[in-house]
């Protein structure tokens, strides 16, 4: 299986040599402290400081498509699917993803639990708003954060014409993960095979995501490591602890 992976293989090559973004990648789009979120918890149960990794994804025998959702087990897919409430193409590719760094770089201890935390947080898997996630993992319609013009949110000028986030007055984070335009720029990827990179799709996304992680930090599978690459994702603290909440819960249902 691992020798029928050219694709992800050049994909990951691709944006091997780009220097790490010193700005935040995502911007916190719809904390999830409530018991609004898929898995319920309620307001005053403390959140967690870091979410311990979780057993890994099964591998496919053989792909099933494209890029890095074909390379999970559909069993394995399915029951963990089930269990933890994250809806099928979503979870293809944190799991995807996470099968794919721990073959290129097993030092990161990326879990895709940590990944699906995070895709929770900032898009309940793709599903923000009136959003869904189309055959192709795409979010139609898209998803777009609120403008990063300094007013009650980070200031972020206009880095890209508005041709990536709509948007020429300044920036907003966009798609499932909510990557800001001039991190998308740094880490695009075509994480779904298909020739095109695209924010709005939830393999690109996600993949740029875990590359990003994997080398703002190492050593996931410690607390320091951990909280170092979500803080370098998204930095308040209530961010870490939502992300690893979810994190614990996808995992622990998953067994």
């Amino acid at each position: 299986m691992r020798d029928s992976l050219p694709i992800v293989g050049a994909l990951l090559a691709a944006v091997a040599g780009v220097a790490l973004v010193v700005v935040a990648i995502s911007v916190f789009l719809s904390p999830r402290t409530g018991s609004d979120g898929p898995l319920g918890f309620p307001e005053a149960e403390p959140l967690p400081s870091w979410a311990p990794p979780a057993a890994p994804p099964v591998e496919a025998p053989e792909p099933t498509g494209p890029g890095i959702a074909g390379i999970v087990d559909p069993l394995w897919l399915a029951e963990a699917s089930d269990a933890t409430g994250i809806p099928e193409r979503a979870l293809a590719a944190y799991a995807g993803a996470a099968i794919i760094k721990a073959i290129e770089v097993p030092q990161c201890g990326l879990s895709w639990a940590t990944l699906a935390g995070i895709g929770a947080t900032e898009s309940d898997h793709g599903r923000h708003g009136d959003s869904r996630l189309d055959e192709n993992g795409t979010a139609v319609p898209g998803i777009f954060g609120v403008a990063l013009d300094g007013v009650g949110v980070a200031l972020i000028p206009d880095s890209d014409g508005g041709e990536i986030d709509g948007d020429a007055d300044a920036d907003r984070a966009v798609g499932p993960m909510q990557h800001i335009p001039q991190t998308w720029r740094n880490w695009h990827v075509d994480g779904g095979g298909d020739g095109i990179e695209d924010p709005q799709n939830i393999d690109d996304a996600v993949l740029a995501a875990a590359n990003y992680l994997c080398r703002a930090s190492t050593a996931y599978e410690t607390e320091d490591g951990w909280r170092a690459g979500i803080r370098s994702y998204n930095s308040p603290e209530v961010y870490l602890g939502t992300v690893a909440k979810y994190a614990v819960e996808y995992a622990e249902a998953s067994r």
